[in-house]
């Protein structure tokens, strides 16, 4: 479970001064619930969740990721979480084999469990041709594929992702919802941010759309006015950040 109360980040620029890039975020993310947060590049998104996966310090508010303080417990919020960065990287001369080996260890599991959690992940990753294959000959979405098991190669309780179908095809980008769908079946916390409607009013419990580091509108699909003949995301989203873009 996550729940967020009050999450603030300040930014300190020089010429600019204190400039706020989260302004008092507020949320709940249960187990087996998708929860998507869902802004335009530069909305806040990312710095909401590096904060809870502890990477930013909150310049004030508070966290709890699996009952564990962001601030007071970070070692603990660490072991149980699972992140996927819109830049992360991988590295090109390990086979899927090798790195899956390395962030298991990095991660620290047991070096005699990790063969098996490899092959347990082997079939709903459709991994297989990619364990002996060298990271730097992989497309795009088999190396998106691979960075999935790589956040939840030590079975997290919970799974931040940021955006990761950037980037991808819309076959790639299909896998990958698939791959989230499945996690959510086993009953993980996720957390998922998007600036693509189709991606969250697809696998999405509740959406917060977020602007200018604040969370303008907060439910599901139904409370935001979404299906049933009631209008779609894109139109909801368009008319709660307009009065935040007119005013810049």
């Amino acid at each position: 479970m996550i729940e967020v109360q009050g999450l603030r980040k300040t930014f300190h620029d020089r010429k600019k001064g204190d400039i706020p890039a989260v302004k008092d975020v507020s949320f709940t993310c249960q187990p087996g619930k998708v929860f998507g947060l869902l802004g335009r590049n530069g909305a806040g998104k990312t710095t909401t969740l590096r904060m809870l996966a502890t990477i930013l310090s909150p310049t004030s508010g508070t966290a709890k990721v699996a009952g564990f303080d962001i601030v007071q417990k970070p070692a603990e919020v660490r072991r149980r979480i699972g992140y996927l960065s819109g830049d992360t990287k991988l590295y090109d001369r390990l086979t899927g084999r090798e790195l899956l080996t390395y962030f298991g260890t990095l991660a620290g599991m047991e070096p005699s469990a990790i063969p098996a959690r490899i092959e347990a992940l082997a079939g709903p990753f459709a991994l297989t041709d990619l364990l002996d294959k060298r990271v730097g000959k992989m497309s795009t979405g088999m190396k998106q594929r691979l960075s999935i098991a790589r956040v939840v190669v030590h079975d997290p309780e919970v799974l931040i992702f940021d955006e990761p179908t950037s980037g991808l095809d819309v076959f790639g980008a299909r896998e990958v919802l698939a791959l989230v769908l499945e996690l959510k079946k086993k009953g993980r916390t996720i957390i998922f941010s998007t600036h693509i409607m189709a991606e969250a009013e697809r696998i999405c419990d509740e959406i917060a759309i977020i602007e200018k580091g604040s969370i303008l509108k907060q439910g599901t699909l139904a409370a935001l006015g979404v299906g049933n003949g009631l209008g779609n995301l894109e139109d909801v989203f368009i008319e709660a950040v307009k009065g935040e873009i007119d005013d810049r």
